[in-house]
């Protein structure tokens, strides 16, 4: 796609992975509408990049706040032709510990922030028949974690409402086209301000990427527009080590999953967290507080060609030798 002057809209986008998508989309000329609850980090925004931007602060759990805050961004910048649902919300706990209502405020921002953005975008496209939806999934879509059991949940939503909702557009004849970006461990902010019952604070999981790259798996989604890409080769390992040692990987995790996430740092009993509302004082920033962990580049793989070189290459290679040993 054509980059230079067009209108896209980031959900989710004034702190991690999506405030990297919005510097990106900015620095390739869009003019981006941006979507999140926290008010202060939306009027940073506002300032760093002036009339680059337009922010509507509303939960994307709230389908028709996320439809009014499409329709006023499509007037005053023009017809979006990117939109990008990137919000979610965490909790690292025990599921008996955790309440029903957390569960459920969980699953509704981050997968039906993704159904209610992917729904406005498409009544926002359809007049034109054209854009790109791009919707935040993770590794954790595959390989689901302990203590971590409604984000899991809602990220395997997103892979299957994502599918959905493509072959719909597919066998409407649509130019609109659906893409997942499933990410790594990213040093973002959510394991500053998520709410947390484990003994320690929370970290990402090794190996940890900086947000741009999951900018920069979105840019390519944007340009291209297909189905799904894997970023990083901690996913790769977890999608095909999934589909073959499942029962492995359960016992694994049971004995390693807690530990992968606490980090050293002692945990305040009763520090802010953003499950219902914003946490003030912390920058509209794509970054966390785990830097020193993070790589700043890795893989950006397409998941069908991955597939192809697991499932299809590789056995015909195979074949091949035992013809040319035979």
């Amino acid at each position: 796609m054509e980059e230079s002057g067009k209108t896209a809209v980031v959900a989710g986008g004034s702190a991690g992975a999506g405030r990297a998508v919005v510097s990106c989309l900015i620095d390739a000329g869009y003019r981006v509408g941006i979507i999140a609850r926290g008010e202060d980090r939306l009027q940073q925004l506002e300032a760093t990049y002036g009339a680059q931007v337009l922010t509507r602060s509303c939960d994307v759990s709230d389908a028709e706040a996320v439809e009014r805050a499409g329709a006023e961004i499509e007037a005053a910048l023009g017809p979006v032709e990117v939109w990008v649902n990137a919000a979610m919300l965490t909790s690292f706990s025990p599921f008996a510990r955790m309440p029903s209502c957390e569960f459920d405020r969980i699953v509704d921002a981050t997968l039906l922030g993704v159904v209610n953005g992917t729904r406005t975008a498409i009544r926002l496209m359809e007049a034109r028949n054209r854009g790109r939806i791009v919707n935040i999934g993770s590794g954790l879509s595959y390989r689901a974690v302990p203590y971590q059991s409604a984000y899991c949940t809602a990220k395997h939503g997103v892979n299957g409402f994502s599918s959905a909702i493509r072959s719909e557009l597919i066998r409407e004849g649509a130019r609109v086209t659906v893409s997942l970006v499933q990410l790594p461990s990213m040093n973002t902010p959510q394991f500053d301000w998520a709410r947390n019952r484990l003994s320690k604070k929370p970290r990402p999981a090794a190996p940890v990427f900086q947000p741009e790259l999951a900018a920069a798996a979105v840019m390519r989604a944007v340009r291209e527009g297909r189905r799904e890409y894997l970023v990083g080769t901690s996913v790769l390992q977890l999608v095909f080590a999934n589909m073959v040692f499942p029962d492995w990987l359960d016992h694994r995790l049971a004995d390693r999953g807690a530990e992968m996430q606490k980090s050293q740092a002692e945990e305040p009993g009763n520090r802010d967290d953003n499950l219902d509302t914003p946490v003030p004082g912390i920058d509209a920033t794509p970054h966390g507080s785990f830097g020193s962990l993070a790589s700043g580049g890795g893989r950006v793989v397409d998941g069908d060609r991955a597939r192809w070189l697991v499932f299809g290459a590789l056995p015909v290679a195979g074949f091949a030798l035992g013809l040319l040993l035979g």
